[in-house]
């Protein structure tokens, strides 16, 4: 198809036509992931209850909470490559049912580690290793999903706000899963945090069905789009991967494990989601020790980041596009990041106000970074190169979630204080903003812009 074909259409044209693919799309796909980040994140309101409950120590809890994140590393590549070949319909699907079901099963961890002749930190390692088993691939698969239909000049954007759903599901997940926490503890005999683990993982299996019903696997097969613009917009799609490869883009995932630029992305998003989720695992803790009383209580001042964090994604996502440049929309929130993780390590809990003032920095900088960050990965690599490309650089990246809370967990336990893991996490992030502005000069971005 020729190229040119892309830029045919007036611009009013290609406008309705993107705002009817967002429409579509994104509103559903964010739902998803606020599913999904709250599955994958509710085990922090846990620990309120469940750690006196079984017993586990900082480091007990912090172990089963980064090693999801094992798990996740190690069916990522695989999953993202099987969801390019069958369709990202029956695979996205599957991820759901899948970590829904395991993600309440963990009300019975007790019981299950006794079945299988584990004593119950065990068992609880063992299922949070297979909840990152089964949603390994959601993410990446989203984000590759989005490059179906989206070109590189509206990517920015879509993922920022598919992305705002991290943000959401804290604001209100932080309140629901405490309210859940306080009010119906001891309700049929379940403790509040088994009540948790079931009412949050029930709509994860339900979305999963609806998943099958609702979405396409790109738009030649969309049924709600009409032949014009189904043709406009594969053809700029067709357009952009012809300049992605005559730009030194990489099609195949074999090319694309050559580049370095890829490693150091997988470099750069570890260094960030060490920070990120050091924080997000330990903020309802973080919160208790500052003297807030009440599960409830809790999730009510947990979700303040979370407010000031979605609008930082969207934002920065907008100017990003706006302005098509993505290295100092990356670094700059990274480098705020790590000065509120400094200002809370500093504040301490001695200083409530202070403290929440950092924390929601760290949390802002964090997601406004990934708003930006999914646009360089996507910008040189295309095909079965970015269906691999992308969940190698998220599997990656996301060991850092692993890393971050067995850090804190660990020098909290030996010392009682989490001040200085907090300064190692944000070093983390300086290192984030050195290596984006040192390696991705502006040209080499400007693919993105494309």
């Amino acid at each position: 198809m020729n190229t040119n074909t892309a830029t045919a259409y007036s611009p009013e044209f290609e406008k309705a036509t993107y705002n009817k693919l967002f429409w579509r799309l994104i509103p559903f796909l964010f739902l998803l992931y606020v599913i999904a980040f709250l599955d994958r994140v509710n085990v922090s309101f846990a620990k309120l209850q469940m750690g006196a409950d079984l017993g586990f120590s900082d480091s007990v809890y912090a172990m089963g909470a980064g090693i999801f994140f094992i798990g996740y590393f190690i069916f990522e590549v695989p999953s993202n490559l099987i969801l390019n070949r069958v369709g990202a319909k029956i695979w996205i699907a599957r991820i759901m049912i899948l970590w829904g079901i395991i993600s309440a099963a963990f009300m019975y961890v007790k019981p299950i580690s006794e079945f299988l002749g584990v004593e119950t930190a065990t068992g609880f390692n063992i299922m949070r290793f297979l909840l990152g088993a089964g949603e390994a691939g959601f993410f990446p698969g989203i984000i590759l999903y989005l490059t179906y239909w989206f070109p590189s000049e509206y990517r920015a954007r879509m993922v920022a706000l598919f992305m705002t759903a991290i943000a959401v599901s804290g604001i209100i997940g932080s309140p629901l899963s405490g309210a859940i926490m306080q009010f119906m503890n001891g309700m049929n005999g379940w403790a509040g945090w088994q009540w948790l683990f079931l009412i949050e993982g029930i709509p994860a299996v339900l979305l999963g069905f609806v998943v099958l019903a609702y979405l396409d696997n790109g738009p030649r097969d969309a049924k709600w789009l009409t032949a014009e613009e189904k043709t406009m917009v594969i053809s700029k799609l067709e357009a952009e991967t012809k300049n992605k490869l005559s730009g030194g883009g990489h099609h195949s995932f074999g090319e694309s494990l050559k580049d370095y630029k890829v490693w150091v992305l997988a470099l750069i998003y570890f260094s960030e989601v060490v920070g990120f989720y050091g924080v997000t695992f330990f903020l309802p803790q973080l919160v208790k020790e500052m003297g807030v009383v009440g599960e409830f209580n809790n999730g009510l001042i947990s979700a303040i980041p979370w407010i000031f964090a979605a609008v930082a994604m969207v934002l920065n996502g907008r100017h990003s596009d706006k302005t098509m440049e993505r290295r100092w929309h990356i670094a700059i929130p990274a480098l705020i990041s790590a000065l509120g993780l400094i200002i809370t390590a500093i504040a301490g809990k001695e200083h409530l106000v202070i403290s929440m003032i950092g924390i929601t920095l760290t949390c802002a900088g964090c997601l406004a970074v990934v708003s930006c960050f999914w646009s360089l990965p996507t910008a040189i690599l295309t095909g079965t190169a970015a269906a691999g490309g992308i969940a190698l650089i998220n599997s990656f990246g996301n060991l850092g979630g692993y890393y971050g809370p067995k850090w804190i967990g660990a020098i909290k336990d030996q010392l009682g204080d989490p001040a200085n893991a907090l300064f190692i996490l944000a070093g983390f992030l300086v290192l984030c903003a050195v290596l984006t502005l040192a390696v991705f000069k502006p040209n080499q971005v400007s693919i993105a812009s494309r």
